[in-house]
């Protein structure tokens, strides 16, 4: 894994400000929240979608290892995902959303009340997660679609609670 201090002369972060109520710059803080397992995982789950649809909708484009904080990070392995420019810019998008989400621990996107994602940007990733969500499970992610499903049902379960009560008050 790649430390912070690594990071600060990364090609892909070129333009980041500082984050002033912590004093670390933003690439800074993106590596701190990159070195949670658990966000590390969903990213390359990410990335792994983002291939996915790239080679299923946009077969004739021509695509690329991905260049991106993560890729620098070694979030996604010894091998970038391999994806168009448009998927390269949503993927980009993705990771720095994951990494900043205010949630701990993180829900659904779905399902939080506070959207982080642009509304261009949620209905994009929304068709990667409809196309490669079926498709995943012929590619190495049965387990994790099983997970998802149970935890999806669990946060219905839990939110429909919430709401309940609420009413009951």
């Amino acid at each position: 894994m790649t430390s912070v201090n690594a990071v600060r002369g990364s090609q892909a972060y070129k333009g980041c400000t500082e984050w002033s109520s912590e004093g670390l710059t933003v690439q800074e803080r993106f590596a701190d929240k990159m070195s949670d397992e658990k966000a590390r995982h969903d990213t390359r789950l990410l990335g792994d979608f983002c291939a996915l649809y790239c080679r299923g909708r946009h077969a004739g484009r021509a695509r690329s290892p991905l260049a991106s904080p993560g890729a620098d990070l070694g979030v996604y392995g010894a091998v970038a995902p391999v994806v168009c420019d448009e998927c390269a810019d949503l993927l980009r998008y993705a990771e720095q959303r994951r990494a900043l989400c205010p949630k701990d621990p993180k829900p659904f996107c779905s399902q939080c009340e506070t959207h982080c994602y642009r509304p261009e940007m949620r209905d994009r990733m929304r068709d990667v997660m409809r196309y490669s969500g079926p498709r995943s499970i012929l590619h190495g992610h049965a387990i994790d679609g099983v997970r998802h499903l149970l935890a999806g049902r669990a946060a219905s379960r839990a939110a429909s609670a919430a709401r309940d009560k609420e009413e009951t008050r």
